[in-house]
Formats: structure tokens, sequence, C-alpha cells
């Protein structure tokens, strides 16, 4: 495994919520390389700890293109306009989100520069990860 390299970016974007409009919000976006496959994205929405959801690189990498997801997360760009849509769905529902289709493009490039895409399984010792996973109690 390799050292704790990672990626952040900080978008402002949009919570689009039916019959009211956008209501702005602050995200970050992680990428370590300790876990090449997860994007972190968390929302910071005025409670002490953001509100935080991980998902797979390469389905941010899809959402850019076209329609990417089935299920919790999907993302997919708006036209011409720049922006790129994310839907997160849990239990409690659920929630569209509108983000700077260039600025996520910037920060996806970013992390191909430490890990490049279809080399993850590269850095992952799975031996390890195994023994710790059933060393734990």
């Amino acid at each position: 495994m390799m050292n704790s390299v990672t990626v952040s970016a900080e978008l402002s974007l949009s919570l689009v919520v039916p019959e009211h409009g956008a209501v702005p919000l602050v995200a970050s976006l992680d990428y370590c390389a300790d876990d090449p496959y997860a994007i972190k994205m968390a929302f910071h929405v005025g409670t002490d700890e953001p509100v935080e959801w991980i998902f797979a690189r390469e389905l941010l990498a899809a959402g850019l293109e076209g329609k990417a997801g089935e299920g919790d997360v999907r993302a997919w760009p708006q036209g011409d306009d720049d922006i790129l849509n994310l839907t997160l769905s849990s239990p409690f529902g659920e929630a569209h989100f509108e983000a700077p289709l260039r600025v996520t493009a910037e920060f996806l490039r970013s992390t191909y520069g430490i890990i490049p895409a279809g080399t993850e399984g590269d850095y992952l010792d799975v031996d390890n990860e195994l023994r710790e996973l059933l060393s734990q109690p």
C-alpha cells in the first residue's frame, strides 16, 4: 500500500429543491491513494460534522460523459451547461445536486495523476487487507 497521498477540491454546488429553486451548498471531494477506487464527497450543511458519501471514482468519470450509476448514486452531465447532476438516495430520501462539471473533471484528472485509471488494483495489497479484516474482533 502507498503512503496516504490525497487530492482534494472544494465545490460550490446547488441542492435542487422542487418548487423552491436551488439552495447553494459547499462540498469537498477527496481522493486517497489508500482507497484507489473511491471518491469521498462531504457536504457542509451547517452541522458540526459534514454529511459524507463514498462512491466509485469510475462512476464519477462515467457521469461526466453520460448517465451513470444504478442505485444510491447517479451522475450525468446537463447538455452544454457545464453542469454535472448528482442524485444521492438513501432510506431517508433522495437529493439532487448540480455541480460544476469543469471543476469536477479537473479534480478527477488530478486523481489520475496519483493512480491512473484502470491501475487501481496494482495499488492494493489484498492479502494484507484481508489479514487486517480477519484479525479484527
